[in-house]
């Protein structure tokens, strides 16, 4: 997996307010069906692991896991991030190429 490539893909998404972060708001923008792609980081609580999970399936919204939850923050110039949620068609095609 090229870390840096959907890192930096992510931070462009960021910068065209294409994402959002947090595990609320990313379940909340799954429910509305806005959410594209959700990534949760390796390090996410069980709890929170299968909460996300569970809607994305009920949902249909693909999930990937990221390394943990630093590298998601970092991703978007932020602290430590658990989940974000891509709320773009575009970006979430090319991020599940690239984290393929």
């Amino acid at each position: 997996m090229n870390t840096n490539k959907w890192m930096s893909l992510l931070g462009l998404a960021n910068r065209a307010r294409k994402i959002t972060s947090g595990e609320e708001l990313a379940v909340k923008e799954i429910r509305n069906g806005k959410a594209k792609l959700i990534l949760l980081s390796a390090d996410a609580s069980a709890n929170t692991a299968k909460k996300v999970t569970d809607k994305c399936k009920s949902y249909r919204v693909p999930y990937k896991i990221v390394e943990n939850r630093e590298v998601l923050g970092n991703a978007i110039g932020k602290e430590a991030r658990v989940v974000v949620a891509i709320l773009d068609d575009g970006f979430a095609k090319k991020l599940l190429t690239l984290l393929d």
